[in-house]
């Protein structure tokens, strides 16, 4: 099209469009993630009025969800539907400088690890190769917003925002679709108690849970703790009277503290430590690579 075509009326009608096309983006583009229809900016509404009717301050809720960077992510939640452990690579982890890592972590450290196995019997080495796989030491805590996912994830009780996940995961990757609805039904309930739990957890440490980043499931921190658990199981390791899972005394304490709480004690068999991280994630290959890890480390 030569340049003389374009007639007032023509260009201004690009300009508008364009406007209307940066303002839907422009809290998806915040999670690296590009819409697949237009935002509805009541997404959240149901949400916001199960919380107050479940006891959350209505005034900071309203105020919490209507801020411009809390919004629905279809791009990041639809990774909960393709996620595969097999397909990760755990042996990454127990690579000549990975163990060097970890054991200058170990010794970095030494005072809050050796505290923590008195404490609560965990072996500081378990601790530090559970701190390796989640976040390699603390170095990746992942950047997506909490709240967004968890949000996200409750509100697909809702069947036209989980066709939006549906349509978010690429056709190739789609599971069978009576799958993807069961998931939809059980992850949206979860999502809600971690939601709830997220601004608890938030509240009671004084932090705003807009500003919590952590992985696409929802974790967050050095351990990776979800916020139910970080509002359960996580603990005060430097004792300045806060619970901060993005400090490193904190994290050692609170990942020894879950393991406590699972079951985890001194001259356990290697099955029964085995089932006991298992309970941190439910992965086999997870779990094989933190012993793996654990060894070397000793």
């Amino acid at each position: 099209m030569k340049n003389s075509d374009l007639s007032p009326k023509l260009i201004l009608k690009v300009v508008v469009a364009l406007i209307i096309c940066f303002s839907v983006n422009f809290c998806y583009a915040r999670q690296g993630d590009v819409p697949d229809s237009a935002g509805d900016a009541n997404e959240f509404e149901f949400l916001t009025q199960r919380l107050v009717q479940d006891g959350f301050d209505q005034e900071k809720t309203k105020a919490l969800f209507g801020n411009k960077t809390v919004c629905f992510d279809p791009g990041g939640v639809s990774l909960f539907f393709i996620h595969s452990e097999s397909s990760l690579n755990y042996d990454q982890f127990s690579s000549p400088k990975s163990i060097a890592d970890a054991q200058m972590y170990m010794e970095t450290h030494k005072e809050i690890l050796n505290k923590a196995q008195e404490e609560f019997a965990v072996d500081k080495t378990i601790i530090t190769a559970i701190l390796l796989v989640e976040t390699r030491l603390g170095t990746y805590l992942g950047n997506r917003a909490v709240l967004n996912t968890l949000a996200t994830m409750a509100a697909l009780a809702d069947k036209a925002l989980a066709e939006r996940v549906w349509r978010a995961i690429s056709n190739n990757k789609r599971p069978e679709r009576a799958t993807f609805n069961k998931k939809v039904d059980q992850k949206s309930r979860w999502g809600y108690e971690e939601l709830k739990a997220l601004i608890s957890y938030a509240n009671r440490e004084g932090l705003d849970p807009v500003g919590i980043k952590g992985s696409y499931a929802g974790a967050m921190g050095i351990p990776q703790f979800m916020p139910s658990n970080a509002l359960s199981l996580a603990k005060d390791g430097n004792t300045n009277g806060r619970v901060d899972l993005f400090d490193h005394d904190d994290a050692i304490f609170s990942v020894a503290n879950y393991l406590k709480h699972h079951g985890w004690k001194s001259g356990l068999s290697r099955q029964r430590q085995h089932e006991v991280l298992f309970q941190y994630n439910h992965s086999n290959y997870y779990v094989d690579a933190l012993l793996k890890i654990s060894d070397k480390l000793k």
